[in-house]
């Protein structure tokens, strides 16, 4: 996407990323906590410490409560219900894989569901319940810091956020205004500024506030940046929410200056994002997208996944490509708002970051089977999460081994080899 992307969607481009890409393989894996685990991560930790990174932040919501294909969209307002599925072999099987209530992936104890909150109670709830599954546990992330801490003179300090995990335009645009006004809180906390880096790993769909995050830290004046806080403010109202209005208005309003993260550089690493959102590079550091892939085709083309109907429905269930959840919750899927007034600004964000809507555009969107947004540096992992079991918990359809404590060291390795080798 070109500099001042002003919030487009990503052109789904198929072409060979070229020396945009990598590829590896997940083997000789580390046990945690081992001795050579624990002097892996203090080498890097060192290599982190010297590229001048002062923060980790982990952002994640939750596979569990939550539409995570995005099936509400294409069932309600998608059209299927007019029978646009008609004549297309295997979809239906695709779709009941897809869907919430029989795609094996229990609701949350309780009915907790989005909006989730971002504390202490409904984090640990996560962990007790999920564990490592899509979920950056409070034992990963100490285990992360301690076993980075070991060697550089200044701590690199590691949190994590858990985002609202409401998976429609409206929410994912709260969550972007909501994290530029936390992360201009940590760098002033922290007394950050130039110089200094903050690293982002953001899992599956938290990939996608990030992409918006971009757009709004774009140095020139977008024409989008004030439609979108007009958007988000006239819903605030609407809804009653003082609070979240003067978050906006404060954000607006830092977003006017010429630093708003004090001049700190924003590293972003994505895992398993769908590819959707356009990304702005010139108001960010570095850009990593890792994606859980096996190479299934027969054209020569391993940079994409394999989509063909019916087959995609019987690798599915044992994630044989990989993740499928970043190759199908792509534009025209997303979970349907629960307020009229949610609706009404969600079309209106979607008029504005993407042109894709209904059953025949996400098919069209999920058939280019596409890995990679057009900016940032690509790395095709294979995970080798694929085990043959048909239980979704096991590998929640290869979406889930990229928080696995047994991939920390791995992944953080790829990352310092992307961005912060000598």
């Amino acid at each position: 996407m070109p500099l001042e992307n002003n919030f487009q969607h990503d052109e789904l481009s198929r072409k060979n990323p070229g020396e945009r890409l990598r590829v590896a393989d997940l083997t000789d894996v580390v046990p945690p906590d081992s001795p050579a685990w624990g002097e892996s991560m203090a080498n890097c930790g060192v290599s982190l410490s010297q590229a001048g990174v002062a923060s980790v932040l982990f952002l994640h919501g939750s596979l569990h409560g939550t539409d995570l294909f995005g099936m509400q969209r294409l069932d309600e307002a998608g059209g299927l219900k007019r029978g646009y599925s008609r004549g297309v072999s295997g979809v239906d099987a695709l779709l009941a894989a897809m869907r919430e209530e029989s795609n094996g992936i229990p609701l949350l104890p309780g009915g907790l569901k989005p909006p989730l909150a971002n504390d202490h109670a409904t984090t640990h709830f996560l962990d007790e319940q999920i564990g490592d599954a899509g979920n950056f546990t409070e034992a990963y992330i100490e285990s992360f810091r301690k076993a980075l801490n070991q060697k550089p003179a200044h701590p690199i300090s590691c949190y994590r956020l858990l985002w609202a995990s409401e998976h429609h335009h409206l929410g994912r645009a709260l969550a972007a205004v909501r994290l530029v006004d936390e992360l201009h809180k940590h760098c002033t906390e922290q007394h950050l500024g130039a110089g200094h880096r903050i690293l982002v790993q953001a899992h599956g769909q938290a990939g996608l506030v990030l992409a918006l995050v971009s757009n709004l830290l774009c140095s020139s004046p977008i024409t989008g940046r004030p439609k979108l806080f007009s958007m988000l403010r006239s819903y605030a109202e609407q809804a009653g929410q003082p609070d979240l209005a003067g978050m906006v208005d404060r954000t607006e309003s830092l977003l006017s200056t010429v630093a708003p993260l004090n001049g700190a550089a924003l590293d972003i690493v994505t895992f398993g994002t769908p590819v959707r959102y356009g990304w702005d590079p010139s108001g960010i550091g570095n850009l990593l997208h890792i994606v859980n892939h096996r190479h299934l085709r027969t054209d020569g083309k391993s940079w994409l996944a394999k989509m063909e109907l019916p087959q995609i429905t019987m690798e599915m269930p044992i994630a044989w490509g990989g993740d499928y959840v970043q190759e199908l919750a792509v534009a025209g899927s997303d979970a349907v708002p629960a307020t009229e007034a949610a609706k009404a600004a969600n079309k209106m964000i979607w008029e504005l970051v993407e042109p894709y809507d209904g059953f025949e555009r996400w098919l069209e969107c999920a058939r280019r089977a596409v890995r990679f947004p057009s900016e940032g540096r690509c790395l095709l992992v294979d995970y080798k999460d694929s085990t043959g079991s048909t239980n979704p918990r096991d590998h929640y359809f290869g979406h889930a081994v990229y928080t696995r404590r047994h991939t920390l060291l791995f992944n953080l390795m790829q990352i310092v080899r992307a961005f912060y080798a000598p």
